[in-house]
């Protein structure tokens, strides 16, 4: 989310000043009466016993962890004894502590440092808790806090304060800049805030860090935020906001980070760019602005990384002369038209390059050759053609890692010249272009690749040997293709697969990778490489003959689906060894035998499928076979083995009226595939004679064993 970006910097700083103030020996400090009865009031709100304090613990408080004390001679109340030590720091972060907060820690008023983030902790703030006079950090964050922030603040010393991530709702809580005017951090993100930005945050004149990312804030920008001269990180990401952007916006100088994300934004960006020097990181995307990108902002020489994503700006002209220090460009999703953009290999530090579902007139630049930076480049759904050209010419981008070109180069031959190279190429991406061809010989020699997804698209021949020499890969869809003969047995001898290799690609920008088809209506978005699901997805080809006993080497796969396809034989009981897996898909083939009892010790499988095979005989009881559906199963002759007679023609309970009603009998809805398969077959074999060896047969050959396929539910 990008919301604690130096947040912790100030805090650490903070932290150290303070323990530069207590490096004194504690031995001879006797916690004060006072702090102590505070402490275990506090501790009494709990759930459960902090480990270390209490009764049995030392008598001493200030020997408890997490708590540091401070020689009452030193502080403030100089008429305590000397030998009384004063709480001045409490650190409770990550204590699994569950319960409410105590009005007792009003009693330590010497207190400088309260962190009890990443905790259970629930209910509202009591009031007492902001009246303390010397609270410098405040760290609330990451618990379950909820209602409204109290209005009464009275913290005068305080620096950071930190309430992201509860469930506080209400008004923005601006009246602690009233009596809090030294605030240098202020993180309200991730809660539940309402409305528009009250007027307020003026006050907090001495503010660097601002976060209200992730509320329900409406209106626009609040006047009283532009005049914050000493802001340095505006995080706004994640909420409702909406209308112009403002010139005002271009008073933040000292601006580093600007994050205005995913809200209603509309019309131009302000072409003010030219007054923040400083500004690295301009993160605008999912907004509604429109034009060009103004040319301030093309021309900034600090600018690191520029997010336009999902807007509707219409001309790039970035000007990579200045741009000395420009890393990472996301463009996608936008209303670019015309030539692919040729000047972007001159921006000397340009790495990461996304310029997806745009409209480009003219294929990838012969510019591109020189683009030595480039580690990243997506250009999926921008009406790209020539896909041998652009591979001929990408192959020079000698750091190039990353390669996503989804849904371009419909229709057009996958090169398989086995000439081209890509040696450091870790991600290759080329789906959903219905490409022909077979698997090309240069995916060979990228011989670090960890993703491979050349999925929905016509490539056939045999699924190659050489498939399971890549030592890193650990995710391989190739589903929705034409490839015919048997699974390579290769295959299960992927070292990702069998163990994740550690050295996972290293992490992207905020890309989104790709979207996953069929999945969902949006479809499930992938930003980080190591964020996927270890996979092996054959589904939907042509693929026949037996399910390797081998395939239980794979240890690491959560997800394999081998469905729709013509495997034939049993299930083999070594998959139970597949220990990591969470979805098994085997529908739609000709599986005979029985389902394995052993698929019970498969504790992670939460998603399951044997549907429409020849399988019969009883259906496992245990482990997570107590939870799969009825539709998991219909299609074949399974039934439940506690439900005497348990015979071949017996099905799943709760499926024999609706297999009657929809689908007949088991042994007619058989026949009926087998007729169908038959028919289908033959008319392939007719039309493809007819047509003879052309793409055009093969693509109807291809729609009618998918015909095929249709028919198993009939």
């Amino acid at each position: 989310m990008g919301v604690r970006d130096s947040l912790w910097v100030v805090v650490a700083v903070s932290w150290l000043c303070l323990q530069a103030q207590v490096l004194h020996s504690q031995e001879d400090l006797v916690c004060n009466s006072s702090d102590s009865k505070a402490l275990l009031d506090l501790m009494s709100n709990f759930e459960s016993p902090i480990n270390g304090w209490g009764l049995n613990a030392s008598a001493n408080c200030c020997d408890w962890p997490g708590v540091v004390c401070k020689s009452s001679s030193s502080l403030s109340l100089s008429d305590r004894p000397s030998s009384s030590g004063r709480v001045v720091e409490l650190v409770l972060a990550s204590k699994k502590l569950a319960g409410n907060l105590s009005d007792s820690l009003d009693k330590l008023d010497q207190l400088r440092f309260l962190n009890l983030s990443h905790n259970f902790l629930k209910s509202t703030l009591p009031e007492s808790l902001l009246h303390l006079p010397n609270l410098q950090v405040l760290d609330l964050s990451n618990n379950k806090f909820s209602g409204l922030v109290p209005k009464g603040a009275n913290l005068p010393s305080l620096r950071v304060l930190d309430i992201s991530d509860n469930s506080f709702s209400g008004y923005l809580p601006v009246r602690i800049c009233v009596n809090s005017t030294r605030i240098q951090v202020l993180n309200l993100a991730v809660n539940h805030f309402y409305d528009v930005i009250p007027p307020g945050f003026g006050n907090c004149s001495s503010l660097q860090n601002l976060s209200l990312a992730t509320n329900s804030l409406t209106g626009g920008i609040n006047e009283d935020i532009f005049t914050l001269g000493r802001l340095v990180h505006l995080n706004l990401q994640e909420n409702l906001f909406s209308g112009p952007l403002g010139h005002r916006i271009g008073n933040l100088t000292k601006l580093v980070r600007l994050d205005i994300s995913t809200n209603g934004f509309s019309g131009s960006i302000p072409d003010v760019f030219q007054k923040m020097k400083k500004l690295q990181y301009f993160i605008a995307h999912f907004n509604r602005f429109t034009g060009p990108i103004p040319s301030s902002l093309s021309n900034l020489p600090s600018l690191r990384v520029l997010n336009l994503r999902n807007n509707s700006l219409t001309r790039i002209g970035l000007n990579c002369s200045p741009l000395s220090s420009l890393g990472t460009v996301d463009l996608g999703s936008n209303n670019f038209r015309g030539p692919f953009p040729e000047d972007l290999p001159n921006c000397r530090q340009l790495q990461n390059v996304n310029l997806a579902q745009n409209k480009f007139t003219t294929p990838i630049s012969q510019s591109f050759k020189n683009f030595s930076s480039l580690v990243y480049l997506s250009i999926s759904n921008s009406n790209l053609s020539n896909l041998s050209s652009a591979l001929g010419i990408l192959q020079h981008c000698n750091n190039l890692t990353f390669l996503v070109l989804t849904r371009n180069y419909l229709d057009e031959e996958l090169p398989g010249d086995a000439s081209l190279t890509f040696p450091k190429l870790k991600v290759l991406i080329i789906a959903s272009g219905r490409l022909k061809g077979s698997m090309p010989q240069w995916v060979r020699g990228c011989t670090r690749l960890h993703l491979l997804d050349l999925s929905w698209n016509n490539l056939g021949g045999m699924i190659p040997p050489w498939i399971g020499d890549f030592q890193s890969l650990f995710y391989l869809d190739l589903s929705n293709n034409s490839f015919v003969g048997e699974i390579p047995k290769d295959i299960t001898r992927l070292h990702g697969l069998i163990r994740r290799n550690m050295s996972t690609p290293e992490s992207l920008p905020d890309f989104p990778l790709f979207m996953k088809r069929n999945v969902s209506q949006r479809g499930l978005q992938y930003n980080q490489v190591s964020s996927l699901p270890p996979t092996v997805d054959l589904g939907s080809n042509f693929l026949s003959g037996s399910i390797w006993p081998e395939f239980g080497n794979l240890k690491n796969v959560h997800i394999l689906d081998l469905s729709h396809n013509f495997l034939s034989g049993s299930i083999p009981d070594s998959l139970s060894e597949m220990i990591s897996l969470e979805s098994l898909d085997l529908s739609y083939n000709n599986l005979s035998g029985s389902i394995p009892s052993s698929l019970v010790r498969l504790t992670f499988l939460s998603k399951f499928s044997v549907a429409y095979n020849n399988l019969f005989g009883p259906i496992p009881s245990g482990g997570q076979f107590l939870t799969f559906p009825n539709s998991s199963f219909v299609g074949t002759k399974l039934c439940v083995d506690h439900a005497p007679p348990c015979l071949g023609s017996q099905s799943h309970p709760g499926t024999a009226d609706h297999s009657q009603n929809h689908f007949g009998s088991a042994d007619h809805a058989m026949s009926d595939r087998n007729l169908g398969m038959t028919i289908g077959l033959a008319f392939g074999m007719v039309i493809g004679i007819t047509l003879g060896t052309t793409r055009t047969g093969d693509s109807c050959l291809r729609m009618i064993m998918r015909f095929c396929n249709c028919v198993k539910m009939f």
